[in-house]
């Protein structure tokens, strides 16, 4: 029952993200099209609240569901990893139409074959994680 309500803010949302069509295959082709300013402003504004939340969490010093205080890990800086992995994320979301997140919802929605999608993404993810110390950090 503790996990109760993650899994209603999951449903949530799925629905809120259905609802504003940040799922729906047309308005990701637009986005990439550069034809519509919609999922640029559900993108700018998720990115936004996040910034927001997590300085929140930094200064309050929030804890997480393990009582844990939320610290995020500071990050290497470099042009190339992040040129790579954005490239190559945008490129798997351009092909299969959804991000991770979304690919769950539309499995939720009827869309069977964003299970080939997520299958592939898992292996992808199981590939690298043979593959992470091989390659340059």
């Amino acid at each position: 029952m503790k996990y109760l309500k993650f899994i209603l803010t999951g449903i949530f949302f799925g629905i809120v993200l259905v609802k504003s069509e940040a799922v729906s295959w047309y308005r990701i082709f637009e986005m990439f099209r550069f034809e519509s300013f919609h999922m640029y402003g559900i993108i700018g504004s998720a990115v936004i609240t996040g910034i927001i939340l997590v300085q929140i969490a930094k200064r309050k010093k929030i804890k997480n569901i393990e009582r844990v205080p939320i610290h995020p890990t500071p990050k290497d800086k470099s042009i190339t990893r992040y040129l790579l992995g954005g490239l190559l994320f945008g490129l798997g979301w351009a092909l299969a139409g959804a991000c991770p997140g979304p690919m769950y919802i539309l499995v939720g929605t009827g869309a069977f074959s964003m299970l080939i999608v997520i299958i592939a993404a898992t292996l992808g993810t199981f590939v690298y994680g043979l593959i992470k110390n091989k390659l340059p950090h």
